[in-house]
């Protein structure tokens, strides 16, 4: 019984840390075309997640939490606009460093992530249930 507990602790954990990158992923998506207001000024910079393993020593259980979020310091696109306010005298206007096709194998990803521990947690709670029946 204590290990099915332990396993609804590391799936929760797993599906903590997915919504966290799923929640950046989002943000990623949302700024995609967030250009700068102003010459000089730098348009949305990606942003992306990493994981860390942690040992919880009171159970002995090994979780996944987000590490930290940090920025993606690939080079920005330009875009040929000459009338836009931000544009150089060029006429070029950079524009995020977000690839929405990454973005997207990032979101299946974690989607699979993710319904892979809800499917742990499912299982486990089944199996806790069907315990509980037997006991009674």
């Amino acid at each position: 019984m204590d290990d099915l507990l332990k396993t609804l602790r590391i799936s929760s954990s797993g599906m903590k840390a997915q919504g966290t990158r799923l929640r950046v992923i989002s943000e990623n998506i949302a700024n995609a075309s967030s250009l700068p207001k102003g010459p000089g000024e730098l348009p949305y910079r990606r942003k992306i997640v990493t994981f860390r393993n942690q040992l919880d020593r009171a159970t002995g259980i090994d979780t996944v939490r987000v590490d930290r979020v940090t920025r993606d310091r690939s080079d920005f696109g330009r875009r040929y606009d000459p009338s836009h306010p931000a544009a150089d005298a060029n006429g070029y206007v950079l524009t995020p460093n977000v690839n929405s096709l990454i973005e997207m194998m990032d979101m299946r990803e974690a989607q699979r992530s993710y319904e892979a521990n809800l499917n742990v947690l499912k299982t486990s709670k089944g199996m806790l249930q069907e315990t509980i029946g037997l006991l009674r």
